[in-house]
């Protein structure tokens, strides 16, 4: 069986990508819900529409007015995440 990529926290903990490219994917989410392939680092792109189509937690936390709850949600749903190499 082959073996799943990497999540965004496992590469965060690897030093592939670091925390200001994780915020500024969750920036992104934030200001255009339509974003898709996004460029993490070294070669890695999270499909963002996708990773929270398939997070119920963060796609509910942003239908809500609280700003701090969205962000951390969206954050959550991003280390979650499994990007492709390409």
């Amino acid at each position: 069986m082959a073996k799943e990529p990497p999540t965004v926290s496992e590469l965060r903990k690897a030093a592939e990508v670091t925390d200001d490219e994780i915020n500024a994917a969750v920036d992104a989410v934030l200001a255009d819900l339509a974003t898709e392939a996004y460029p993490l680092a070294k070669g890695w792109t999270l499909d963002l529409v996708e990773t929270l189509r398939t997070n119920t937690r963060a796609a509910e936390a942003l239908t809500t007015d609280k700003a701090a709850w969205k962000r951390n949600m969206v954050r959550t749903a991003i280390l979650l995440a499994h990007p492709v190499k390409g």
